[in-house]
């Protein structure tokens, strides 16, 4: 009896395809949706890689130019009514409140270092919502989807033992492929999961330098318009 069932398990097809095709209407819709979340978080992961290295890139070449001693005036309009990068956008922000505070006669406006402080601290924040935009969906894989297999998990067990006691049968060929369908279901999870964590805290320090960067560009180019206020 026990050579028979150990026969009829050694003929049952064990390949991931066949395990998925085998498996309970939910436990599919399980394996569907992690496989959806796992391909969007890679999707998440290579768009942001390509963004930080951009940000980068801009970062280098704006700052190298706002340090060759160009006068700001010809900087700020060698950029145009259009910068392109973040730190092009928060030095654009401060100098355009900075003309804007200008009156006719040439005198200051009143209050004009609060503005151009509040015009590049807004300018931060947007860059620095669209440079951290996505990275919520890896934190939330990275926390759920283990969960999500561990209830496909759950479910084809389930689905498992009512077979054994339908068919009155423990043997191996019973048992197994539901056992082995189920266990996909997590394996799923964390191939969905890890992932989306080791990248979530990688892209989430990064993204804090970055804006640590624009924000100790912002204070040093206040400290500059701060001087020539004061003179």
């Amino acid at each position: 009896m026990e050579t028979e069932a150990l026969a009829m398990a050694q003929e049952i097809d064990f390949s991931l395809l066949a395990l998925f095709a085998r498996a309970t209407l939910v436990v599919k819709l399980v394996m569907i949706l992690l496989m959806a979340m796992s391909f969007w978080s890679w999707a998440i992961i290579i768009q942001k890689h390509i963004l930080f290295r951009k940000a980068r890139a801009e970062a280098a070449v704006f700052d190298r130019a706002f340090w060759s001693g160009e006068p700001l005036d010809e900087l700020f309009d060698r950029i145009g009514p259009e910068p392109q990068g973040a730190s092009e956008q928060v030095f654009a922000a401060g100098m355009l409140e900075w003309r804007r505070s200008h009156r006719q006669d040439g005198a200051l406006i009143a209050g004009a270092q609060a503005r151009i402080d509040r015009a590049m601290d807004v300018a931060i924040a947007r860059e620095s919502e669209r440079l951290n935009h996505g990275l919520s969906f890896l934190a939330t894989t990275g926390s759920t989807a283990p969960f999500i297999g561990l209830f496909g998990t759950i479910w084809g067990i389930k689905y498992s033992f009512e077979q054994i006691a339908i068919s009155q049968n423990t043997s191996l060929a019973v048992v197994a492929p539901g056992i082995a369908e189920a266990l996909l279901a997590t394996g799923i999870g964390l191939i969905a999961a890890i992932p989306a964590v080791v990248a979530y805290n990688k892209l989430n320090a990064d993204s804090e330098r970055i804006q640590g960067n624009w924000e100790s560009f912002a204070d040093e180019f206040a400290t500059i318009l701060s001087r020539q206020l004061d003179s």
